[in-house]
């Protein structure tokens, strides 16, 4: 990666817990001086000390005209953490937000229209750099911002671009809530093992790998996921039997995750209201 101007100006991260945290560790090992960041965090993990002991500044006086600030604080601390950043707002500095739920409309009101914003939602594979991102910026957001955005983000993972900032509350419901929908697959997975008679371990040691695996082939394979399915499901075997109830029209996968999706985003409208 590129971070001649991050290298040059500074990147200022406006709290740093795992997620800032997972994208702040992708960064330096591509590349990035850890004396190009300011990090600003009122309880900071041993972790980020320890980058503080490499050059990192920790809580320290900002710089002057940062490249970037990257908003990392959780929603509800967001009204208080802001403004300490806000004296950026010139139009010479781009932010870049993975707060949930703060609209580029919120953005604008605190730090004025001028400020070129990028919003964007992670999640939490990004942890081990398997991530997905989608982003879309204001106005002020040139080209060359959101490029800069998806090569940040993309040091955990994939991005996408958005053509609408109403579609962030369908992609909240898919990718940024979908891993603990696949969690809870898991655990389901592994009890009912449990209750065909595997041992509790085997059964989750079978189920999460399983699941693992089938998420990297669906990621690599050159088929679709409808086609892998085909691929593994002999007519009147095993895998049909199951199948017959996990795609029942009525009870089974399909109404179901649409319920849960359109509940996820509806509560992504109301959380952003």
């Amino acid at each position: 990666m590129q971070f001649d101007d991050l290298s040059a100006r500074g990147l200022v991260l406006l709290g740093c817990g795992k997620m800032g945290s997972a994208l702040l560790e992708g960064w330096l090992k591509r590349g990035l001086p850890a004396g190009a960041v300011w990090a600003i965090d009122p309880h900071p993990s041993d972790w980020l000390r320890a980058r503080a002991a490499e050059g990192l500044h920790l809580n320290e006086d900002l710089p002057e005209a940062p490249a970037l600030v990257l908003i990392a604080v959780k929603p509800q601390l967001m009204d208080e953490a802001l403004p300490q950043v806000a004296g950026f707002a010139d139009g010479q500095t781009l932010f870049v937000s993975i707060a949930a739920g703060k609209t580029l409309g919120y953005f604008a009101d605190r730090l004025g229209a001028g400020a070129p914003v990028v919003r964007t939602i992670p999640n939490t594979p990004a942890a081990v750099g398997r991530g997905i991102t989608a982003l879309i910026g204001n106005a002020k957001v040139d080209e060359a911002g959101l490029a800069l955005a998806e090569t940040l983000l993309s040091a955990v993972g994939q991005t996408v671009r958005l053509d609408d900032e109403s579609q962030m509350d369908a992609v909240t419901a898919v990718s940024g809530s979908g891993p603990a929908y696949v969690f809870h697959l898991i655990e389901t997975l592994a009890k009912a093992g449990e209750a065909a008679g595997l041992p509790p371990e085997m059964a989750m040691k079978l189920a999460r790998v399983t699941v693992a695996g089938a998420g990297q082939l669906a990621e690599e394979a050159a088929e679709d996921p409808a086609q892998l399915r085909i691929n593994v499901t002999s007519p009147g075997g095993t895998t049909a039997a199951a199948l017959a109830v996990l795609m029942d029209p009525e009870t089974g996968f399909p109404p179901l995750l649409e319920k849960a999706v359109a509940a996820a985003t509806r509560r992504g409208k109301e959380l952003g209201a």
